[in-house]
């Protein structure tokens, strides 16, 4: 039981980092922070914002999660969606010849299928939170 505990806050903690993490970087290009739009390159403003949203939505999963709230799979879900969204806009922009970095599509990629874990670790670890929430 306590085993379970542990593994939950420490994906609480590892989404709140990864959230930090992609909050900074967007955020950065989003208001051109510290140059960053420069050191970018070629990159799609809508899948910026995408990232800068699934932060925000990743900071408050985290928190669900560490009070083993049942609500925080629906932010989570959310953020899934937002970056599939995102993805097939970037196929169609990619096809219309727009620009963008190769390194967007696997940035992309890795986001979804993260995001995709985080969402089924509380879906099928949910069930035992009502013994630990506060």
């Amino acid at each position: 039981m306590n085993n379970n505990k542990t593994i939950n806050t420490i994906s609480a903690l590892v989404l709140a980092v990864f959230a930090l993490l992609t909050l900074f970087l967007s955020s950065s290009i989003l208001f051109d922070l510290f140059g960053m739009r420069a050191k970018e390159g070629s990159y799609v403003w809508f899948i910026v914002w995408a990232n800068f949203i699934s932060s925000i939505l990743y900071l408050i999963t985290s928190f669900g999660l560490l009070k083993y709230k049942l609500w925080s799979i629906q932010p989570i879900q959310f953020s899934f969606i937002i970056l599939l969204v995102a993805f097939f806009s970037l196929y169609i922009h990619v096809e219309n010849g727009g620009n963008f970095e190769i390194k967007t599509i696997y940035a992309l990629g890795f986001r979804i299928i993260l995001t995709l874990l985080f969402y089924l670790f509380i879906k099928f670890n949910s069930e035992t939170w009502e013994k630990y929430a506060s």
